[in-house]
């Protein structure tokens, strides 16, 4: 969340005012901590970064928090259950099912009011889902899934304020049940909404485990919502608001905890502040949950530096972890020091997370002979590349990467679809020049903000469209491909206002009025072009260099026609 400043009248009475929010000292403030697509994440991530988390420090944190604010409420969103295909760390049936048993006793004993139930609850069927939950003070609602011990909403006073928390469940849920009824969600939530108002609740608090589909259709059309915290979003954002609607985004695998501070005026919400608090090793294990979580359930939870572990007894009181001295494989990194965004320390810890007893050898082109040697005989086009010795083969995981390498001389060439490459070795430097390859309909991506940043850097634009048949076809069809064949003529016949078209465009893509970008210029010579073989040829010659490079994704640049790299407005300042 980016830092405001706020210009205050020397009258008024000085308060700070941080993150854009600027709290009432005289309203009382509300607090809630959130979760939601945890998948029983029981211990920290394996990640070469922050590796956050775990159950257990979950636990400690939410207690200090509760302690602190008495009056605060603790929710999740929903997929609190293993298993399924989200659940990266799934094995089998009876292992999942005890990791969700040892999930829902920890997230008890943390404190957690309110629930939402989204279709991996499911999971392990009806009977498992009614055996495992409503045994403590932990409440499960969803308006749309009717269960024994689930309720639609419940309404609770905080602060002397009324929140109705209200669970809205995916139709994806009938997949996985045959006994339990799962209406459709969009109606049944805004019945909830009305029974909940009638009940006094001043807040509405939705905790929707939906499609991206489901969820997009009721927040740009049910009224009264005033938090969502969402379920299967990719929003990259951890909040946004829609409409009047506060839309939050928990932290995938419980990494961080959410939280969620507020106050209420004319019962609505009108100063909020949300962050995400670290679950880093600086947060101690709870040791009520460390004395009934096994030591590991899988070879994943035993990590040591240089070590291979295995993991004994998994997922029992008994369960232990064997180390042993990794074998040592020779791993050589061909990088250019040229290269400024070649990162190879971050795909060397993701390959030692597989390979422990790696040892690197860095070598740099063109000034090793070993470098160009290799280079030359694997035909290599790309920087970095990664060379692994015959040695690996020995290696449990070896098994799951050989069909992404090449073999040749007693070494292993891991092929670029692993990791990818940012040098491209065979084009010379063009200093000053920029190349973006992007998707006006990427949304997601914020083209807008994109391209107001580069605009004093004067790339080339180029599209991501692509040959096919006899035409062209993009990620939103027939639509993106037309907005491309007029963009390229408005790059030929309008060059000056190309950009800003552009910038125009992204705003209000769903519109039809592409005239209203292009000011008082004539739109006659635009729809010539676009209509005719022309916009053809032109799109054809904007998207050659991205199928030369194979780019399909975006948005991406080249830079000095040599060294691509993900871009996006952050990146580009």
């Amino acid at each position: 969340m980016s830092i405001r400043y706020c210009a205050i009248a020397p009258i008024l009475v000085l308060f700070s005012c941080i993150l854009g929010l600027a709290f009432n000292v005289n309203a009382k403030e509300i607090t809630i901590l959130l979760s939601g697509e945890t998948h029983a994440m029981l211990y920290p991530c394996s990640c070469p970064r922050e590796p956050d988390g775990g159950i257990a420090r979950r636990v400690t944190l939410l207690k200090q928090l509760k302690k602190k604010y008495p009056d605060s409420l603790i929710v999740d969103s929903g997929a609190y259950f293993a298993g399924g295909i989200a659940d990266e760390y799934s094995q089998n049936t009876d292992l999942d099912m005890e990791r969700t048993r040892l999930n829902l006793k920890a997230m008890e004993l943390a404190g957690y009011d309110v629930v939402g139930i989204g279709d991996d609850e499911l999971n392990f069927g009806e009977k498992f889902f009614q055996e495992n939950i409503g045994s403590g003070r932990m409440q499960f609602v969803s308006c749309n899934l009717k269960a024994p011990k689930v309720v639609p909403f419940l309404i609770k006073d905080i602060s002397g304020i009324k929140i109705g928390i209200i669970g809205v469940t995916s139709l994806q849920a009938r997949q996985k049940g045959e006994k339990f009824a799962v209406d459709e969600p969009k109606a049944k939530l805004i019945e909830t909404i009305s029974e909940a108002r009638k009940g006094g609740a001043q807040i509405i608090l939705a905790l929707g485990h939906l499609s991206e589909g489901e969820e997009a259709g009721i927040l740009n059309t049910v009224e009264g919502i005033d938090i969502f915290i969402s379920g299967h979003t990719r929003a990259k954002e951890v909040y946004y608001k829609v409409g009047n609607a506060l839309v939050l985004k928990p932290s995938w695998q419980g990494r961080r905890l959410g939280r969620l501070t507020f106050e209420v005026k004319d019962n609505r919400i009108a100063n909020y502040k949300f962050e995400e608090l670290r679950l880093s090793d600086k947060v101690a294990d709870d040791q009520t949950v460390k004395t009934f979580l096994p030591r590991c359930f899988s070879d994943v939870g035993c990590k040591k530096e240089g070590l291979v572990g295995i993991c004994q007894n998994p997922g029992i009181s008994g369960a232990s972890c064997i180390f042993s001295e990794a074998q040592k494989i020779n791993l050589f990194v061909v990088t250019a020091k040229a290269c400024v965004s070649c990162n190879t320390e971050g795909i060397i810890r993701s390959l030692k997370k597989n390979f422990p007893g790696l040892s690197v050898n860095t070598l740099y082109y063109p000034d090793s002979a070993k470098a160009k040697k290799l280079i030359q005989d694997f035909g290599v086009t790309g920087l970095p590349a990664f060379f692994m010795g015959k040695e690996v083969e020995k290696e449990p995981r070896f098994g799951d990467m050989k069909a992404s390498m090449e073999f040749k001389d007693d070494l292993y060439y891991l092929l670029p679809k692993i990791f990818g490459y940012s040098y491209l070795i065979e084009r010379k430097r063009v200093k000053g020049k920029l190349d973006v390859f992007l998707s006006l309909y990427d949304q997601e991506k914020d083209p807008v903000a994109l391209l107001e940043v580069l605009k004093s850097m004067n790339p080339d634009i180029h599209f991501l469209a692509v040959e096919k048949d006899s035409g062209f076809d993009a990620m939103k069809g027939s639509a993106e491909v037309e907005e491309y064949l007029r963009g390229v003529c408005v790059e030929k016949y309008y060059p000056e206002l190309f950009r800003d078209y552009l910038s125009c465009r992204a705003r209000n893509i769903s519109s039809a009025w592409w005239e209203d970008c292009l000011g008082k210029k004539g739109f006659s010579a635009i729809k010539a072009c676009a209509q005719g073989e022309e916009s053809k040829k032109l799109l054809k010659e904007n998207i050659a260099l991205g199928k030369e490079l194979g780019i399909i994704l975006g948005p991406v640049c080249l830079t000095e026609n040599q060294e691509l790299s993900s871009c996006s407005a952050s990146k580009a300042k």
